[in-house]
Order: structure tokens, then sequence, then C-alpha cells
């Protein structure tokens, strides 16, 4: 073993529980909703992670040494950790590598997985202490995630939606590069939704504009409710829009009441809640997460399907909320073409694979590598399809 390495030891932990929200945000901080405790923890807490969901947790805190007890040593770094025993609520795509494995008479699962279960939005991975060299503590996480996924004989580790230069330093260090697409909308200073409107060529002006008529002629009217401030039957509302939008194509949702309650309860002043209205009564809704910068758009459900609703709930009433408390970029969600005409930009999303087999980890490079060409060619297109106005 390194002499390097050897001065750390890597603790896996069945719950966030075991460390506390002070040790853990900590690290984190709480500015990224989807890292901090109170996020992961209710996931945890209300059984929409656990083993049963194939979402088991075993997140990582790495210490100098090895402490006779962490109740009373703070770790050196801590990362979020999952044995997944499926590719579910994961939002960067290798049903086709499981499958390839299982047709030569391997077992792709189960796997670790760093990420934020069920959130497609790119952030920071691994969380390291002040003061501490950050290139050399992700070197020895990388060394002791391969050998604790060699020891219990696991095919691979992936790190879903790090930050760039976090990815960057994982490439180096040997995991493999995976790139794929989003559609983000930033706020250029904008004093208004008009203002917003006026950058765009007349044509997608005008399409914004009648769609958004639409709406209105259709009767709804909106609202915006801050997480404290949330009813409980707002909350059963929501979660009944929530779970209808899966319930049509035959499927349930990921996530359960008792979560979205519950971090209305521990981290409100993240939350807000759009509310789509339609005589006197709540039709649909959106939940959106937020931090000091940025708008996070996530969950939406309604009763029904009326045209141009999603767009107006989804989108461009997030676009007045981000114009109208100065947050500089929304972050919408994974996919969606339909997300360019309404001046989201296409940026690229990262993770990172280590695979244990040899013969399918050269595999999986070629395959990367054919589709990273695609992937910069399709920016490239999606960019050249912006509403956006030229400048004279």
């Amino acid at each position: 073993m390194d002499k390097q390495e050897s001065r750390y030891s890597a603790h896996f932990l069945e719950s966030l529980s075991l460390l506390g929200a002070s040790k853990w945000n900590g690290l984190t901080g709480t500015e990224n909703p989807f890292t901090r405790y109170e996020f992961l923890y209710e996931l945890e807490r209300t059984g929409c992670t656990g083993e049963l969901t194939g979402w088991q947790p075993c997140h990582l805190a790495l210490y100098e040494g090895d402490p006779v007890s962490t109740e009373e040593t703070s770790p050196l770094a801590v990362m979020p950790l999952y044995r997944k025993t499926n590719s579910w609520g994961e939002y960067v795509f290798d049903w086709s590598w499981a499958n390839a494995y299982q047709s030569h008479g391997y077992d792709y699962y189960p796997k670790l997985v760093t990420a934020a279960p069920f959130t497609p939005s790119h952030g920071q991975r691994i969380f390291v202490a002040d003061g501490q060299d950050r290139d050399a503590i992700i070197s020895v996480i990388v060394e002791k995630l391969i050998e604790k996924a060699t020891s219990l004989d696991l095919s691979s580790w992936h790190v879903l939606f790090p930050q760039h230069q976090e990815s960057d330093s994982l490439s180096r260090l040997g995991l493999k590069s995976r790139i794929a697409t989003q559609f983000h909308w930033y706020n250029r200073d904008y004093e208004s939704f008009s203002d917003f409107l006026g950058k765009l060529s007349s044509r997608k002006r005008k399409s914004i504009k009648r769609e958004r008529r639409q709406v209105q002629e259709q009767g709804f009217q909106f609202s915006i409710t801050e997480g404290s401030e949330i009813s409980d039957q707002q909350w059963a509302e929501f979660y009944r829009f929530y779970q209808s939008t899966y319930l049509v194509r035959g499927m349930q949702g990921y996530l359960k009441e008792s979560f979205f309650r519950g971090l209305a309860q521990s981290m409100p002043e993240q939350i807000l809640m759009i509310n789509a209205r339609l005589s006197g009564k709540n039709t649909a809704a959106a939940l959106f997460f937020k931090n000091s910068e940025k708008l996070f758009g996530r969950y939406w459900g309604s009763l029904a399907d009326y045209q141009f609703l999603h767009f107006e709930t989804c989108y461009y009433q997030g676009q007045e909320y981000a114009i109208a408390n100065a947050l500089q970029s929304f972050d919408s969600g994974a996919q969606g073409e339909h997300k360019i005409q309404r001046g989201f930009e296409p940026i690229l999303t990262y993770s990172n694979h280590w695979i244990g087999n040899e013969g399918f980890s050269l595999a999986i490079d070629r395959f990367l590598q054919e589709e990273r060409a695609h992937v910069e060619s399709y920016q490239d297109e999606a960019r050249g399809l912006l509403p956006f106005r030229r400048e004279d």
C-alpha cells in the first residue's frame, strides 16, 4: 500500500445519521440543496433510498489515521455513495452496459454509484475539508473505492453529474469520462420577462406570447408559495399531481409524500411551489428548489393535459421567478429539446466510470469516444437553434 494512502482510513456509512448533519454539512455546505444532509437523509428516513429501492447507502467518510471513535472525530472528506442493484433514478443511462454484461454471463449489479439520487443536477460530489490537498485526497478516495469495489466483487463505480473540474480530476485518475447534454436558462440581468423576450427573434417572441396567452385564456391563474408557507392541502394535492404524471405511463413515482413533507420541515428555505389554479381549484403544481444563485425545476404534475400548461408552470413561471429574485440561472432538469426555443441553452454534463472487467472497460471506452463525438455535434446543432436575435 502506498504510504500516502496508508495515512487514511475510509469508513462506509449505512446511514448519514451515523455522521450527523453538522459534520456532513460542515464539509458539503448547504448551498447545493441535493447534497446537503437534510435532502439525502430524508431520502433514507422515508425509504426512498434503501435496499428495497436499489439505493443502499454506503456513504464514504475519509479520516486521517483510523480514529477509535468517529463520533468525536471529524472526517477530512465525505462523498455520497450507494450500492445500486438497478439503474433507475440515475439519468446517466447504462442499461446497454448492463445488458452486455448479462449476455456474456457476468453480473453488472450490484455496482457503486456516487450521485444525488433521482436528481439529474450537476454539482460537487467529493467534499474535502479546507486546508487539505484536494487532489491528493481525491486520489486516495479513488484508491479506496476501487479497493472496496474489488473486495466486494462489484462490477463498477460511477460518479454522476460532477462538476467539470472534478470530472477532469477523476479522468486523470483513470475513471472514464462521459458527456451528455442538458438545457439551462441564464439570466442576463433581465429586468423583467418582457426584457428577456426582447432579446429573442420576433418569431420566437410571438410564439411564447401566444402560448402564454392561450394558457391565460383557458382561465388559469398562478400562485407562488415559499417552503414554510406551503399548506398541508397544497402538499397533498401536489403529491396527487406528481403521481399522476407517472400513472399515465403505468409507473409509480420514485418519491414518497413523506419525503416531500420532510423537506418542508428540514429545509424550507430552499423550496418553493408554483400552483396553477382553474375555477378556484389547484389543478397542477411544480416544485422548485433554489440557492443564492440558481433555481432548480424538479417535480411537476397535473390532473389533466392542458395545452401549454406544463411550459407555463415549469418554465415561464420559473424564469419570471428567477428574474424577480435576481437568480443567475435556471436548471430545469434532464432532456428536453423543446426548451431550446424557450431560451434554454445547451450545456455539457459529465459522469465518470470505473469498470472492473478489463475487456468490458476497453469496449466501453471505445463506445464513449464515439458517443462524445455525437454529443459534441448535437451541442453545435442545438446552439444554432437558440431563439436569440443577432445583435447588430
